[in-house]
């Protein structure tokens, strides 16, 4: 499996036999300016969108995906998407919305995309998720979970790996917090510099974090 951070929450995952999954595509401009990622100019197969405000949907991506946005179990291009309503807000969604999870197996191993989410996991959601190998989650805080959240998070999930999003870098004017608060006190940060890396069994056998190099 490759994974390629083209900024904020959008991540590009390629199977081995070459399904290329995208998540949450962002408007390039979007907020006046705010997001200044670059386009996407990769093909996907599949796109999951946790939510439609503009950094997180509308973003124009080559070749003719299917886009996920629901709740529910998906199956596209031999691979099963679940899909679990959460909350974009500590306050069950009255603040900001809702937020789409999704679950899913790549080469046998175990993807959680949490989008936006804004609050740390019920023990429900925690046990319907399960452990997962791999975790995508927003560390910035003030519109998602902090890096205390985020940290609950993937320790509710077991992850092996975590990759963080959603934080400040020069690209991105939101007023959010950057990465660093997020890899405080963790066991193992690789930055392997670059927007992309691929997983191998030894990266998986973590806990780690990855942070990449945004590609846009």
């Amino acid at each position: 499996m490759k994974i390629k951070w083209y900024g904020h929450s959008a991540f590009g995952i390629t199977s081995a036999n070459g399904v290329h999954i995208v998540t949450d595509p962002y408007t390039v401009g979007a907020y006046d300016g705010a997001l200044g990622y670059k386009a996407i100019t990769d093909r996907a197969d599949v796109i999951l969108q946790s939510h439609d405000h503009p950094d997180h949907a509308g973003g124009r991506v080559p070749g003719n995906a299917v886009v996920l946005r629901d709740a529910g179990v998906h199956k596209v291009r031999g691979v099963e998407f679940r899909a679990l309503a959460t909350d974009h807000d500590a306050s069950g969604g009255r603040e900001r919305g809702s937020n789409t999870v999704f679950v899913f197996a790549v080469d046998g191993v175990t993807v959680a995309f949490m989008g936006d989410i804004g609050h740390v996991l019920t023990a429900e959601q925690a046990a319907t998720i399960g452990p997962v190998d791999v975790l995508f989650v927003p560390v910035g805080g003030h519109f998602t979970v902090d890096a205390a959240g985020a940290t609950a998070i993937a320790e509710q999930l077991h992850a092996k790996v975590t990759f963080p999003m959603h934080f400040k870098t020069p690209a991105c004017g939101f007023p959010i917090a950057a990465v660093e608060p997020f890899l405080k006190n963790k066991p193992r940060v690789d930055r392997p510099g670059g927007a992309e890396v691929e997983l191998t069994p030894e990266t998986l056998a973590g806990p780690r974090v990855i942070v990449l190099d945004y590609a846009g």
